[in-house]
């Protein structure tokens, strides 16, 4: 494996119209999303009024992706990903009209507006896996970089210009108005989605198994080291940075004096410094290290999240939250990046909704958490300890240390073929024992153990179990792999999940193994009780 390239220009994913045309829609609906939440956070400030309440709006936008995101990305790696987030398009459009109703009748309560905020958060929550794996089909492998960071600008671009539409609307049209606005802001997404017509790699097997693939999911991301460190720094960066986002309405109020419109300016000053973040991004990616970039993040953010909460002058709030913004935007589009690049498509989608389970759940816990803690010690003191929090995240580089992600083609092999059996072999047939023979050498042990690992390691996260080294007690140079797999469909699954990455483990081993290529033993496990004995114990209480 080689060290990535150097970045594309950030906007060569424009040269793409697929791309263009995703690009705009998801501007639009993210106006019409921020423009709800302005109008959401108000209304619950004026028939709720506690910060614990007004912070749990954010906190129900977040808590279902970290509920129900993993189940939303099986649904992106097994079935068709348009029409997931074209159904999840219909259904937020439907409840957003179903919540001005609510408000515009004055049926709305509190809980009633958390239940509505968390169902068309339901509806993002599966969305986005599949809109986050969709990238990969509308740009080249190379521009994927930038594609994430442009949808990021894009979405972080919109607080700039969102946020004072949703202001403007709720104080002089009112809050009714702004759930309006944003059903209407689902239309074009939803002609685009409509239109497109992806090309998708055909599979001659069955769908997986819903828990099984949610399970799979999880294992590999368990045998992934990489992964595992970035969702850690994730939760943490997420769970202390979301005091901004969650506090700045009572920010707006409480440390400024100001109503909506101070509140939409105060997002939108974000949203500038996100899209300044987003337009340096390729060049700070040029000059430093992926955790270099994290921990100075974490240190600019803790700053300007410190002098918000202490300050009670205008200007100088809307001077802090300019580098907020453009923290948040590098850092996140930085772990997003990180795991996409990282996950074979098979799996990706599941791989992106763990890393979005990680960050809202980091987001939702972390909006309850600073909610409660201003109730109780005033917004100041939230927004002084989320910001030192934020220095944990960058002291936990020395130990959890990010890596920058490599070059490695993670598309399928694509030559595996299942072998002719002599037995009637059916796909649910199993549990199915293999073994690999290797012959050896004792010079060059060492280095087929180190190869070894990386092979357990592959075996494992693409569904093998009870996987085992072992080495004959009498002919030294003859060692064997083991491993199980729970039926002959899922060996053959297991094999399709190879990747052109893995064949340099492949390869290594067959130069290593002396003679033809290793000798590979497939077994199914049959029952150990001969039928002769089976009728004696069927006759023969007293021996059972």
């Amino acid at each position: 494996m080689t060290p990535a390239p150097s970045p594309v220009g950030t906007f060569a994913p424009f040269q793409h119209r697929t791309f263009r045309l995703f690009w705009t829609a998801s501007l639009i609906s993210n106006i019409g999303v921020l423009v709800q939440t302005i109008g959401a956070s108000w209304v619950m400030m004026t028939i709720g009024g506690s910060a614990s309440l007004v912070a749990l709006v954010q906190g129900m936008n977040a808590l279902p992706v970290m509920l129900f995101a993993l189940a939303a990305g099986a649904l992106a790696d097994n079935f068709d990903r348009r029409i997931v987030m074209l159904s999840a398009q219909a259904s937020m459009l439907a409840l957003s009209l179903l919540l001005a109703a609510a408000v515009y009748f004055d049926w709305i309560t509190p809980w009633m507006l958390l239940a509505l905020t968390f169902l068309i958060g339901t509806g993002a929550a599966i969305n986005n896996p599949s809109w986050q794996a969709s990238v990969r089909d509308t740009v080249p492998r190379d521009t994927i970089s930038a594609a994430v960071v442009l949808n990021n600008m894009g979405f972080n671009a919109t607080r700039s210009i969102g946020p004072a539409i949703g202001g403007t609307i709720v104080a002089t049209l009112g809050a009714t108005l702004s759930f309006i606005f944003n059903a209407f802001t689902y239309l074009p997404i939803i002609w685009v989605l409509a239109k497109w017509k992806p090309e998708t790699a055909k599979s001659d097997l069955p769908r997986e198994d819903f828990l099984s693939a949610m399970s799979a999911g999880l294992r590999y991301v368990a045998m992934s080291p990489h992964i595992l460190v970035v969702l850690f720094r994730t939760v943490l960066f997420s769970f202390c940075a979301v005091a901004v986002l969650a506090l700045l309405p009572i920010v707006a109020r409480d440390l400024l004096g100001g109503g909506p419109l101070t509140y939409g300016g105060l997002l939108s000053t974000f949203g500038v410094g996100a899209i300044l973040g987003a337009m340096l991004n390729a060049r700070i990616h040029r000059m430093l290290t992926d955790e270099t970039i994290t921990r100075l993040a974490c240190l600019i953010f803790m700053a300007a999240t410190v002098t918000l909460g202490l300050s009670t002058n205008l200007y100088l709030s809307f001077a802090a939250l300019i580098p907020a913004g453009a923290c948040w935007v590098v850092t996140l589009s930085l772990f997003n990046i990180s795991v996409q690049l990282s996950a074979p498509r098979w799996v990706v989608g599941r791989a992106i909704a763990l890393y979005q389970m990680t960050n809202f759940g980091g987001l939702a816990i972390g909006s309850w958490v600073w909610g409660a803690m201003a109730d109780a010690q005033g917004v100041s003191a939230a927004l002084v300890v989320g910001g030192l929090g934020l220095l944990v995240c960058a002291v936990a580089g020395l130990r959890f240390t990010l890596q920058n992600v490599v070059s490695v083609d993670l598309d399928p092999l694509g030559q595996f073929q299942a072998p002719a059996t002599k037995l009637d072999i059916k796909p649910q047939s199993g549990p199915i024992f293999v073994m690999v023979e290797y012959r050896i050498r004792q010079e060059d042990v060492n280095e087929f153990l180190a190869v070894m690992t990386r092979r357990r390691q592959i075996r494992l996260r693409d569904g093998a179990q009870r996987w085992a080294l072992l080495r004959h007690v009498e002919d030294t140079e003859l060692w064997t792999e083991s491993y199980h797999v729970p039926t002959w469909l899922e060996y053959i699954r297991h094999n399709s999940r190879r990747t052109k990455a893995d064949a340099e483990v492949m390869e290594q081993l067959r130069k290593l193994h002396q003679g033809d290529g290793p000798r590979v033993h497939r077994w199914i496990e049959r029952q150990t009780v001969p039928p002769t004995e089976d009728i004696l114990l069927k006759h023969t209480p007293e021996l059972h």
